[in-house]
């Protein structure tokens, strides 16, 4: 995997973040994915992670508020 693959990867996981952050929801686990930063393949994961029945129903109400 190529440096600036995974420096584009961090960058988008700090940028989602903060937006999750901004809107109220945090992600503890959110980051890439460890098996990308070894990987041969041109794929770039990005690990959501898991969270706890509150930080769901955040995430939910932050979605469907900006679906409209």
């Amino acid at each position: 995997m190529g440096t600036e693959q995974i420096e584009d990867a961090e960058a988008v996981c700090g940028a989602l973040d903060g937006a999750l952050r901004a809107a109220g929801v945090g992600l503890p686990s959110l980051g890439v994915d460890p098996l990308s930063y070894g990987s041969a393949l041109p794929l770039v994961l990005i690990e959501l992670g898991r969270c706890n029945l509150d930080t769901a129903r955040r995430l939910t109400a932050v979605l469907r508020g900006a679906a409209g």
